[in-house]
């Protein structure tokens, strides 16, 4: 009786056993028998598996992040995910607006010290000028805390018309006061103008946001009453944006029907931009000027115009970017720009660079420029007679790598003199100067923009003796070797800080060589 006691348990043991074992696998046996699972469901059914049955806690939000980030790195070069800090940046960069009080500064000694007052912020209107500190915001002390310049931006943006109140010490005064005023919208400017010389316009544009088409439109009016019949547009260093934004800017120098781009869906589905009637300037001469840096919509401009004949593009070749990214977002927070199409200039020919050698190489082909030779010879501009293209007029243009200029600019400089050259264009001369302005300001206060222009750098041996010593003392990576591009940098960003950014381009115009070209063939060369 005893034995078969024992052996019944045995029997029931094995079976809640095998039960157990049987049942824990059902679901793994039934999801092997059914319908295979796409890549989709696989990836949303296995984080619903860690986030339901994972023996350990686990962040399935931070794992799915890191999962995407994953994947794009597997894609092409320019689709990329965008993270919860960096999203309101490049949102507010694109809007062509912030909500602030406007101003630039720098942090200097601890200390907010304002360069700029910007136009059309509440800054301005308030009566804050280039020089003055501010101490403290609605009761946040900004000075002496090692604040860093993120911490301050935060500190003085904001919500729209939400008031904040200033604590401003001003040195050329030696006064303390206090300014209240609403935060307000801020414009970011993508264009700049002015007439170059007697009906001559020059146009810049930095980016392609949301108001650059309406910011252009409005340069354009400016300077036809002003009496412009030719026009240099410049795209250096141009990154890209809004590809609605490059189609309303070509279509302003093209006659109605001319095509602008052709943009083809994942899918294979073409979709074709033409011009419209009545555009602002489709009569006079138009010289482009490219560089390496300039990239996507800024190609499609000079690719629509090149193609058409409309313009002469001046440089070297451009980026070579012929993919169209959209943002899309993930949740509230986060987003993901990821490319869903390609384009086309009016040739048909797509400039996209290859990149099957992986992203750093990608980005590097650019600077590896100046060690390949091309930057000194075009003739050694990579091209392939498979992807030559004829416009109307029979120039030959090529697709596969950017857009190759009708007039190069060769460069022979070393990759060291090409440092020097942009340090003495950035913001390390631009602080110089604030720092050497500010002991002076009383110097410069009624000073008139056109002789400032007109003429050199005043007191041009003390300025180069204080940019020696900031040199030394800031440990700047710069040999002073060419004094002559020091004085004229010195001088743009002295026009810049007591006027506007129009006056320090028409500074560095005078020896900046794409401008110098451009104008001498709008000189030489009729009007068709």
């Amino acid at each position: 009786m005893k034995n078969s006691s024992f052996y019944l348990w045995v029997i029931v043991l094995l079976s809640m056993v095998l039960g157990f074992m049987i049942g824990s696998n059902q679901q793994l046996v039934q999801n092997v028998t059914r319908t295979p699972l796409s890549g989709n469901q696989k990836l949303s059914q296995f984080l619903r598996y860690l986030d339901r049955y994972y023996v350990d806690q686990i962040d399935t939000d931070s794992l799915a992040t890191e999962v995407i980030q994953d994947l794009i790195e597997r894609l092409d070069p320019h689709s990329f995910y965008i993270p919860k800090e960096e999203l309101a940046r490049m949102n507010e960069n694109m809007k062509g607006n912030f909500v602030g009080i406007g101003v630039s500064f720098f942090m200097v000694e601890d200390t907010v010290n304002v360069v700029r007052v910007l136009d059309g912020g509440p800054s301005k209107t308030a009566g804050i000028l280039a020089g003055d500190r501010i101490l403290i915001a609605n009761q946040d002390t900004l000075y002496g805390k090692q604040l860093s310049s993120q911490d301050i931006v935060n500190t003085l943006r904001g919500e729209e018309a939400t008031e904040v109140n200033l604590a401003v010490y001003r040195p050329s005064s030696k006064e303390n006061f206090a300014l209240t005023f609403d935060r307000a919208a801020v414009p970011i400017t993508s264009v700049e103008h002015y007439m170059i010389e007697e009906e001559v316009g020059y146009i810049q544009i930095n980016r392609f946001a949301e108001t650059t088409n309406d910011e252009f439109q409005t340069a354009i009016r400016a300077l036809k009453t002003a009496g412009m019949t030719k026009l240099i547009l410049d795209l250096r260093n141009n990154p890209g944006g809004y590809l609605e934004a490059a189609e309303a800017i070509a279509d302003t120098f093209l006659a109605e029907g001319k095509g602008i781009v052709t943009v083809e869906s994942n899918q294979g589905e073409r979709e074709t931009t033409y011009a419209t009637a009545d555009g602002a300037f489709e009569e006079g001469l138009v010289y482009i000027l490219i560089n390496g840096e300039s990239a996507s919509a800024s190609e499609v401009v000079a690719g629509a115009l090149q193609d058409n004949d409309r313009a002469w593009i001046v440089g070297q070749r451009s980026f070579g970017k012929g993919l169209v990214q959209q943002q899309m977002p993930l949740g509230q927070q986060e987003a993901i720009r990821l490319t869903t199409a390609r384009y086309y200039t009016p040739t048909g020919r797509s400039i996209q660079r290859p990149f099957d050698q992986g992203k750093q190489a990608y980005f590097d082909e650019v600077r590896e420029r100046y060690h390949s030779g091309e930057m000194a010879d075009s003739e050694k501009i990579p091209q392939n007679d498979s992807l030559a293209f004829t416009t109307p007029n029979g120039r030959t243009v090529y697709g596969g790598g950017g857009i190759v200029p009708d007039i190069y600019l060769e460069n022979k400089a070393s990759l060291d003199e090409e440092w020097s050259n942009y340090i003495l264009r950035s913001n390390v001369i631009n602080h110089f100067v604030f720092t050497e302005l500010d002991k002076r300001r009383n110097e410069f206060k009624n000073i008139n923009r056109e002789a400032f222009v007109g003429q050199p750098l005043q007191d041009d041996l003390r300025w180069l003796e204080a940019l020696e010593n900031y040199i030394e003392a800031e440990e700047v990576p710069l040999k002073l070797e060419d004094t002559e591009l020091a004085k004229v940098a010195i001088q743009s960003y002295l026009g810049l800080q007591l006027f506007d950014e129009a006056t320090r381009l028409s500074i560095l115009h005078q020896q900046d060589e794409f401008v110098q070209k451009a104008l001498n063939e709008l000189r030489t060369r009729p009007l068709d």
